[in-house]
Order: structure tokens, then C-alpha cells, then sequence
């Protein structure tokens, strides 16, 4: 691989994760590069790339460009990956490969199952061919204009398994999915190919209800990987994928304290910040930055109700963006619709202390209430939103080593 050197081509790349995910699968140089439409046609003539992967809007644009396909490119029309030869570019598919992986992964088995497929972008060839491959059928594809449309989808609510490959739900416009789950009762597996948030609107419907389910992380290392083969020019194992994914997952993932007022959420989170490098992002600060008023007043003008309001639109912000440690207010538990803000690209540590240990003092409702009767009303409610519980009554240190301990 010496003095070969690989990249992603597109128009607009933004934070892209490709480079971080090709240095952990083989060792070569990858990069980014974005091209102008009217500039690609030079670029491909000219580069001194030994290959390259293909995002929007460029997969179709560079299939005249080869002089030769896949079958797997030639069924689907498109072209994520570019391996370059004696004479010329050959092109591949291997978002085909990906979402093969999510399915396999997922232990479901969709042979002769009824199958959905939300969307006709890109991304649905790859999905409907390799469906086709695994045995699905018949697959419906669902458009907005088509014969299969969101109006008239009461003809297939017999669905067993059901693939969004639209945008929606993609950061940064989260909470959106193309259907509700719950209107297919025969449902059995859903996947979606987006991969921020980690958990789309649509995965943790599915996820609520106990269906078996996969984001598009795991298509995106998968297709990765086979790339990555034709780069390096050897096979790289399918562990590889699984440890990518958790590295990735964890760097993504939002560390998120809940419990309750003064259990210590603030002072365990700047400690976290710095173990970790991590920005804080703290709930009530921003809360207040954003009313322009400290907390105990917007209690008095809005009551708890405007409060919450204000909670709740802070932590819809604060939640869909990842890799941050996040410190939540003690009464964020008391309205449902925060934990699905939280739990999109979260891991949540219930902290606990001794009831005994905790202030009152700037608590509105810590004021009003005993701190039992607070707890009362709100642990089951703590306990629901929590992947973690950890005591905070020991040493600051004691508390963060246990949280880095599970967060291996």
C-alpha cells in the first residue's frame, strides 16, 4: 500500500467519519474531496488516487467514467466505489454489501417476508437488490407520488419487515420517521439506513415495541469494509465491522446525567468533561442563557409548566447533536417525551445520593417538596430513562471511575 493513496469524493462532505473508519480497517492515506459538478469530470481524468469512495450527488455521475461495473453497480446503477487499473476506473456497489450486513446481523430472517421500502433515492436500489438477493419478496416500494404512497398504505399493512432509505430523521431535523411502526402489526424487523442519531425516531418506535431493528452505522462500517478490501487488496475480518461500530458508537454517543436536584450532576459532569475531552453541556445553564433569566424567576413568571416547555425545546437541541457529556435538570424524567430527545445518541446514568445530601437552595421545587416526596413521585420515572445507575455518595473519583468503567 505504500505511497497509494484513497479518499471520498462529493460535493459537500461536512464531518464525514470515513477517514477515522478506513485508518482502523487497513493502512493507507484517505481523504476527503470535494469536487464541483462542473469540476469532476477533470478530477477523475486527473487525480492520482489509487481509488475512491462516492457519496452524493456523484454515485450515478461517475458510472460513464468506467470501464467496467460490478454486477451488483450495474444492477443498481450507481457507484460508491472506484478502483483504478491499467485501463481506467472500475466501479462497485458496496452499499449493497452494508445493508446485507445490518440484515444479517440482525438475526431476522426476511426470506419470502412481505418488505417496505420507504423512498426511491440511491440509497433504495441498493437496499431493493440486495433484498432481492436474500430471499424477500414481495417488496413494495413506497414513494409519495407513486403507485405505493403514504395515502393509500392501508393495502399493505400486512408488512413483515420495513426499510426507511429516506432522510428523515437525519440530523439535524431528528424525530421524524416516514411511518409509524405500530401500523403494521405482522411487523417483525425494521431497518433504516440513517446513521445520525444513532436511534431514529423510527428505530425507537420499533424498539419500544420489541421489534428486532438496525441503523445505518452499521451499513455504513459494513460498506466500508468491502471497499476497503479492494483498496488494500486483501479480505479484512468481519470482527473488524463490530469493533468499529462500538468505537464509533461510543465517540457518538451523548453521556447524559439525570437524577435528582443537587445529586451532583453538575460537579460529576465537568469531571467527566475533562477524564474524557469532552465538551459539558449543562441543560439549566442553557436554559438560562436562553430565557435571559435565572431559573427560581422563569418558576415564578411561567410556573413549572412554562419550565418545562423551556426543557424540553433546550434538550431537543441538545440531544441530537453527540459526543458530549450532558448534565439535565432533576425534573426532566417528569415529561415522557424528553427521553426519546435524550436517548437518540444517549447513554443516561441515573446518579443516586443519599436523600439526606442533597441541597435545596436555587430549587424551586426542591423548596416546596421534601426531598422524599420529590423522590417518590419521580424514581420509577428516573429508572425508565436509565441505561446506568451509579451511587454518588462515595469520592468525585470513585463515581467517574465506575462511569468509565461502563462506558468500556
Amino acid at each position: 500500500m505504500e505511497n497509494k493513496k484513497f479518499g471520498l469524493l462529493g460535493r459537500k462532505l461536512g464531518h464525514s467519519w470515513s477517514p477515522q473508519i478506513h485508518s482502523m480497517l487497513a493502512d493507507y492515506e484517505y481523504r476527503l474531496y470535494e469536487v464541483e459538478p462542473e469540476d469532476l469530470d477533470h478530477f477523475l481524468r486527473t487525480t492520482d488516487l489509487a481509488g475512491m469512495n462516492v457519496t452524493i450527488p456523484y454515485k450515478k455521475d461517475v458510472v460513464p467514467c468506467c470501464v467496467s461495473l460490478t454486477r451488483a453497480a450495474e444492477r443498481i446503477g450507481s457507484v460508491n466505489t472506484l478502483v483504478r487499473a491499467a485501463d481506467g476506473w472500475h466501479g462497485d456497489n458496496t452499499d449493497y454489501a452494508g445493508f446485507r450486513h445490518i440484515v444479517k446481523s440482525s438475526g431476522v430472517d426476511i426470506a419470502g417476508c412481505k418488505t417496505l421500502v420507504f423512498g426511491t433515492g440511491g440509497a433504495s436500489l441498493s437496499v431493493i437488490a440486495a433484498l432481492e438477493d436474500m430471499g424477500a419478496g414481495p417488496i413494495v416500494n413506497v414513494s409519495r407520488t407513486g403507485e405505493n404512497n403514504y395515502g393509500n398504505l392501508d393495502r399493505h399493512r400486512d408488512a413483515q419487515v420495513l426499510v426507511n432509505t429516506t432522510p428523515l430523521g437525519m440530523f439535524p431535523d431528528t424525530g421524524k420517521a416516514p411511518v409509524s411502526v405500530a401500523e403494521f402489526p405482522a411487523c417483525k424487523a425494521e431497518f433504516d439506513v440513517v446513521y445520525n442519531p444513532q436511534r431514529t425516531a423510527f428505530l425507537m418506535e420499533a424498539e419500544r415495541l420489541g421489534i428486532p431493528c438496525a441503523g445505518g452505522l452499521g451499513m455504513l462500517v459494513a460498506q466500508a469494509k468491502a471497499s476497503a478490501e479492494q483498496f488494500a487488496g486483501h479480505p479484512i475480518s468481519d470482527g473488524k465491522v463490530d469493533e468499529i461500530m462500538s468505537t464509533l458508537s461510543r465517540q457518538m454517543s451523548n453521556i447524559v446525567l439525570i437524577g435528582m436536584p443537587g445529586c451532583g450532576k453538575s460537579t460529576v459532569g465537568r469531571a467527566l468533561s475533562r477524564a474524557l475531552g469532552r465538551p459539558l453541556l449543562d441543560a439549566d445553564r442553557q436554559i438560562e442563557r436562553e430565557s435571559k433569566m435565572p431559573i427560581p424567576v422563569i418558576f415564578d413568571h411561567e410556573g413549572e409548566a412554562g419550565f418545562r416547555r423551556r426543557e424540553t425545546e433546550v434538550l431537543a437541541e441538545l440531544g441530537k447533536g453527540s459526543g458530549a457529556v450532558i448534565a439535565t435538570g432533576g425534573g426532566c424524567v417528569t415529561r415522557q417525551e424528553n427521553y426519546p430527545l435524550l436517548h437518540q445518541n444517549g447513554y443516561i446514568i441515573w446518579l443516586k445520593r443519599d436523600l439526606s445530601k442533597l441541597p435545596s437552595d436555587g430549587r424551586p421545587l426542591s423548596q416546596r417538596n421534601s426531598a422524599e416526596t420529590l423522590y417518590q413521585q419521580r424514581k420509577d420515572k428516573y429508572a425508565a430513562f436509565a441505561d446506568l445507575i451509579v451511587d454518588n455518595d462515595g469520592p468525585l473519583d470513585h463515581t467517574i471511575s465506575q462511569i468509565l468503567e461502563a462506558l468500556k
